[in-house]
């Protein structure tokens, strides 16, 4: 089965930048795909408490991170079809070997948080939908995530996850089902009730955190990176700055869709949680499955399938990413061969870290440890890796030996900019109310 990965994939990618390739499905890739995988299973966890928690006073917090979440993923993507290369081997290029290894040590850490969290979600939404054991259905997930992406040639395997992201209609289906009051959604939305207490600012922090999080920065600027390896005539626009319009022209549409169809989906997330469980008066919801398992009697049966549903296919998603990620930034880190195009013989080091990420991922699944307390820590981590990165990768996209003549423009530094003082500030908040 190695043996379809390598040379094949090469011949059967087509160019979505090439003239006349202009339809809107052939735009969508790693955009798409990042920001689907923005809403996992620990993603879902959080958006559900917060809605349950605030109602609709914490719906403002997602319009106000789409413009952010657009505009920093946009700026990682520049810098992988620019350069050829991902965010930690351009990082590694400009900085000291101890910025980028810091960097991807503390990726690692909360990429397998979060792929505990997931693991352990997915098994958790199965056994409430069908019954029977919910760690064999973990394993089995994450099993299959990890032969899915070192046996599938990529060229194969990317449909599969473009497909994947349709599972986060369920999310969208669901607030069809119920009977949503649309003009106090409206009244929360944009002109919501800000509470002045600790509890209510950590909410708003989580959902910054959980929506603007590290990961989907390396895996979008290593994506793109692997589509100029992988795709016939397309060069790094360093080499080749006449394909620069149509790229940059694709990038945009990829990126402004996947961040806008994960906004929405988290959007409607809390909107469920906010009508179902917060109206009535079920405001501790701890996990994704438990706020699954809480709008069966309240929202009836077929918002409960849509929703687990939904973990499900999320989890398939943001597996890869979350594993893919953390291959991708080690790889780049210490120079090995990466992508997910090569055969397993040949990128052994690159496979590798995604088995084990994957199972490490699962050990801590079944660990004794709290979940809600990994996903904190989760958290933290990203908080505290955030907003350097963030600084890095602006500093990065503007600078000329990088990006030559696609240095990014003035509205997107400003985007940018405003993106890492956000989550500058979302850190202070969360460092001054620890404990409280």
């Amino acid at each position: 089965m190695a043996a379809l990965k390598g040379p094949l994939v090469q011949a059967v990618v087509e160019d979505s930048e090439r003239p006349g390739k202009k339809s809107l499905p052939s735009q969508f890739g790693a955009g798409l795909i990042t920001g689907a995988a923005d809403d996992d299973p620990s993603g879902i966890a959080t958006y559900s408490q917060v809605g349950a928690a605030y109602g609709y006073g914490t719906l403002w917090t997602v319009v106000l991170a789409l413009p952010l979440m657009i505009g920093i993923q946009t700026i990682c993507a520049r810098i992988g079809r620019v350069t050829g290369k991902g965010l930690a081997a351009n990082i590694r290029s400009q900085y000291p070997a101890p910025v980028v290894m810091g960097f991807v040590f503390l990726l690692f850490i909360a990429n397998i948080i979060n792929l505990s969290a997931d693991i352990g979600a997915m098994g958790a939404a199965l056994n409430l939908l069908i019954g029977g054991p919910a760690v064999a259905y973990a394993v089995g997930f994450a099993a299959l995530s990890v032969v899915l992406q070192v046996f599938i040639p990529f060229a194969r395997y990317s449909p599969l996850l473009k497909v994947l992201t349709f599972s986060l209609f369920a999310y969208v289906g669901t607030v069809l089902v119920i009977d949503v009051p649309w003009l106090a959604v409206a009244k929360g939305t944009f002109l919501p009730t800000i509470h002045l207490d600790a509890k209510y600012a950590v909410a708003v922090v989580a959902v910054f955190g959980t929506t603007i999080s590290p990961y989907l920065f390396f895996w979008q600027a290593s994506e793109e990176a692997n589509e100029v390896r992988i795709t016939p005539g397309r060069k790094a626009l360093r080499r080749a700055p006449q394909q620069g319009p149509a790229a940059l022209r694709r990038i945009n549409v990829d990126t402004i869709s996947g961040m806008l169809f994960s906004e929405v989906v988290a959007f409607f997330i809390i909107l469920t949680a906010a009508v179902v469980l917060h109206a009535h008066g079920q405001t501790d919801i701890q996990t994704s499955s438990d706020a699954a398992a809480a709008l069966r009697p309240i929202a009836g049966r077929f918002a409960f399938w849509l929703f687990a549903a939904g973990i499900i296919g999320t989890g398939l998603l943001a597996l890869p990413v979350l594993a893919g990620s953390c291959a991708y930034a080690l790889g780049e880190a210490f120079r090995w061969k990466t992508g997910l195009e090569f055969a397993p013989r040949k990128a052994r080091l690159f496979y590798a870290t995604i088995a084990l990420a994957t199972l490490f991922g699962v050990l801590l699944s079944f660990s004794p440890i709290d979940p809600i307390r990994m996903l904190f820590w989760s958290a933290v981590i990203n908080g505290v890796i955030a907003v350097p990165l963030m600084v890095v990768i602006m500093l990065l996209a503007a600078q000329r030996k990088v990006m030559g003549k696609f240095v990014i423009s003035l509205r997107l530094k400003l985007v940018g900019w405003l993106a890492t003082l956000v989550m500058a500030a979302a850190a202070v908040v969360m460092f001054a109310t620890w404990g409280q």
